[in-house]
């Protein structure tokens, strides 16, 4: 059976939707297509709780345009999962966050994990989802790489040597049993170094992936009874006019 699963970088950058896009669709199953969409205004990178706000609002302006084309199933590809829930009201197939997905897949695979992302300041926020999702106690460690997000797309390498060398120091260091990447653009990462570290290193956008697959297989939408029911209508101003 064919599905469509839309895959939204919440930042502006091109070049990061590309590299996600071309790790969403690696693991894809036979028959799902794969649309990687990015907001057309925003930030170029989200890196604060600041950033998250404002990713959030494009993130649901995607999800209104992904279920106008036909999309059966959403991702939210930034590990800070920006506008998860509001994104689940909106829409009617399952909606997932790849840090949401790349805890649940790490303890299906081990059970204590680390988590190696880009800024020290964003461990934080990695810290407040562990204990939103109630993983808190299955994460071992979290390490920062101290480069931005955008120096994973530059073309140096460096900020993918940098996270060689922190999932190197966690296998010797974390007594964790596999590493969650904390980043979206870390996605092509993922199977090299599983390989070379020989235990599981999860990339969210894959996870994820697999993980919609399910859901739109199980036959599964997000649920409409409660909290997740679509927003209620209301006259929306400016540059939110018709956004639900």
């Amino acid at each position: 059976m064919s599905q469509l699963i839309q895959v939204i970088n919440p930042n502006t950058s091109h070049a990061m939707i590309r590299s996600i896009g071309e790790a969403a669709r690696a693991v894809a199953a036979p028959g799902t297509e794969i649309v990687a969409v990015c907001p057309s205004q925003g930030v170029p990178s989200i890196e604060s709780h600041f950033d998250e706000a404002i990713a959030a609002v494009g993130v649901l302006e995607q999800i209104k345009h992904g279920k106008a084309q036909g999309a059966q199933g959403h991702i939210i590809a930034c590990f800070g999962d920006p506008g998860l829930l509001a994104a689940r009201e909106l829409a009617t197939g399952p909606v997932v966050g790849i840090a949401e997905a790349a805890f649940h897949t790490a303890t299906l695979v081990a059970t204590r994990f680390t988590i190696v992302t880009t800024l020290p300041r964003t461990l934080i926020i990695a810290r407040h989802l562990l204990q939103q999702y109630g993983f808190e106690h299955h994460c071992a460690a979290l390490h920062a790489i101290d480069l931005p997000v955008l120096a994973l797309e530059d073309g140096s390498g460096l900020a993918q040597e940098k996270v060689r060398a922190r999932c190197l120091q966690a296998k010797r260091e974390d007594g964790s049993g596999a590493i969650v990447l904390g980043c979206g653009g870390m996605a092509g990462l993922a199977q090299s170094l599983t390989q070379e570290l020989g235990m599981p290193v999860i990339d969210g956008v894959s996870a994820a992936v697999k993980l919609v697959e399910s859901l739109i297989a199980l036959r599964l939408n997000t649920s409409k009874h409660g909290d997740l029911d679509y927003p209620i209508k209301k006259e929306l101003s400016g540059a939110f006019h018709g956004l639900n």
